[in-house]
This record gives C-alpha cells, structure tokens and sequence, in this order.
C-alpha cells in the first residue's frame, strides 16, 4: 500500500460476495477459506508524496480475517 488511511472509512458498501468474487480462490490460497466480501467506502488518505485526500477505496474482507488489499479505486473532490 502506498497510502495511510486517516480515520474511519465511511459510506461503506458490500458489492459482491462469495462466488461474485472473480479473485475469489487466489484468496483462499494466500489469506485461508472465509466468508469473503468485496467491499467499499470513502476515506480520507495520506499519499506516499505526502498529500492528504478524500477517495474511493476498494477491499475484500472475510470474518475472522480482516481487512485486506486496499485499492484506491478513484479521487473524490473534497467538500
């Protein structure tokens, strides 16, 4: 990752699940076997270059595993 999440991330959304996962046996290989989800809220980031902004991220996410494989999926104006 090449950014450092600031706060919560809100407006979270689940957008696929299970078998709607087209990565989802590269996850089970590399994390282990979970409920997995693909998933996605807005953020506030610290970019490698040190700026701060509001974006979209992207992530799946199993119970008992966590959180995993942030993506920045676009930049969001800031309000």
């Amino acid at each position: 990752m090449d950014f450092e999440i600031l706060g919560p991330i809100t407006q979270e959304e689940t957008f696929a699940s299970g078998k709607g996962i087209r990565e989802l046996a590269r996850l089970q290989r590399v994390y282990g076997r979970g409920r997995w989800r693909k998933r996605k809220g807005i953020a506030e980031v610290k970019l490698a270059d040190g700026s701060i902004c509001r974006v979209e991220l992207h992530w799946y996410e199993a119970t008992g595993i966590g959180r995993r494989e942030f993506k920045i999926k676009r930049y969001l104006p800031d309000v």
